[in-house]
């Protein structure tokens, strides 16, 4: 008999199905959840969550620093093969490959979530499909832009992603050329935001956005079915020449190295991530499902306005961050810095340096290697890329 405890974040998508299934699992061993704010989800350090609970809901670039620290198990070691390949052939996006490393399977993708657009209906009748027609509403003070927390780095990799750089993957983090249009694209959507928008996070911002009507659209903040509704609806990330850019997030169900799961918690951890569950069971309590067959279901799609069939290329096409020991601290100091630029008190090349020389430090403290240049060093290809 065994009483197992997890750790998730506070809000309805991210506890309220949990916290329904939770329990009896059978065999006299029990599940309950406990929640952890929005930014602890964000930037908690997950060796020191690890040693407190069973069940760790995470995001992918905490997986450097789990695997580092020997936090977690790998599923593949806890579930067949079979298992791991259905769960990968059905997963929406690259949620499952976001929590792929070195080979490995290391959190099951229990929500997906990626930064989409968002608009008010009343406020702005079609979704802006270019960069260029997101500024003509940012010139109208209708655009207001996600900067707070990691999310003005998250936004800044997204757009440069959709002008044809691959973020992370090299060193420098970023293609010079590219980062430098991308800043400046987020500096002039960001130019005319209603005060005080920048300070607040995604819920925050969709809170807004729903409540005091003076938000009309946010180019890139990540989607929250729960918020989808006859006056909010959420479509695609902008485009530039075609190309989506986004950045993955959502969550993932880690099981720790101070657990020893039984055989009634491995059958409740497949049971969240069976079809049927994810279909009915999850967007019926505020969930937003990992699965394709979730996404692409009509009734889900439906019941929730539309979000999922207005998303789903978005999520398709994000980008998966480095899992590289260190990552959480550096993205947090690379969003201030992005911060600093667009509201001017930065310029755009040095900020680019620095950001530049915080990630070769960390590729250098992770793989031992000789320390690389800033800004002005060749593009030379990195270990930390995602592995299906």
């Amino acid at each position: 008999m065994t009483e197992y405890v997890g750790l998730t974040w506070d809000h309805p998508r991210g506890r309220t199905a949990l916290e329904a299934a939770s329990g009896d699992l059978g065999d006299g061993d029990t599940l309950r959840w406990e929640v952890q704010p929005l930014e602890g989800f964000e930037s908690a350090p997950i060796d020191e969550l690890a040693r407190r609970y069973d069940l760790l809901v995470l995001d992918h670039p905490h997986l450097g620093d789990a695997l580092a620290n020997d936090s977690i198990r790998p599923l593949d070691a806890l579930f067949d093969e079979a298992q791991v390949r259905a769960w990968a052939d059905a997963a929406v996006g690259p949620s499952i490959a976001s929590y792929s490393l070195d080979g490995r399977l290391w959190a099951l993708p229990l929500d997906a979530a990626t930064q989409v657009s968002v608009r008010r209906r009343d406020l702005v009748v079609d979704a802006p499909e270019t960069w260029d027609d997101a500024l003509a509403l940012a010139e109208r003070g209708l655009v207001a832009t996600s900067l707070a927390g990691p999310h003005a780095f998250l936004s800044l990799c997204s757009i440069a992603v959709s002008l044809g750089d691959a973020p992370g993957r090299d060193l420098p983090f970023f293609d010079r050329a590219i980062a430098l249009r991308a800043l400046d694209l987020l500096t002039r959507l960001s130019s005319e935001a209603p005060e005080g928008t920048a300070a607040l996070n995604p819920i925050g911002l969709l809170d807004r956005m729903r409540d005091r009507g003076d938000i009309g659209y946010i180019p890139l903040v990540y989607g929250y079915v729960n918020y989808s509704s006859p006056v909010i609806a959420f479509d695609r990330a902008p485009a530039s020449d075609g190309r989506i850019g986004s950045t993955i997030g959502g969550t993932g169900i880690a099981v720790t190295r101070r657990s020893e799961p039984s055989a009634a918690l491995l059958t409740h951890l497949r049971r969240l991530l069976s079809d049927e569950t994810q279909r009915g069971f999850i967007p019926s309590h505020d969930g937003q499902p990992g699965l394709r067959a979730a996404w692409t279901d009509t009734a889900v799609d439906t019941a929730a306005h539309g979000f999922y069939s207005r998303t789903l290329s978005t999520i398709d096409a994000s980008w998966i961050r480095p899992r590289v020991a260190g990552y959480i601290p550096f993205q947090s100091e690379a969003s201030a810095i992005v911060r600093a630029v667009v509201a001017g008190k930065r310029d755009a090349a040095g900020a680019l340096d620095a950001i530049d020389e915080r990630f070769a430090a960390l590729v250098d403290a992770s793989t031992g290697s000789a320390t690389r240049g800033g800004g002005s060093a060749t593009r030379g290809e990195t270990p930390f890329k995602e592995t299906a």
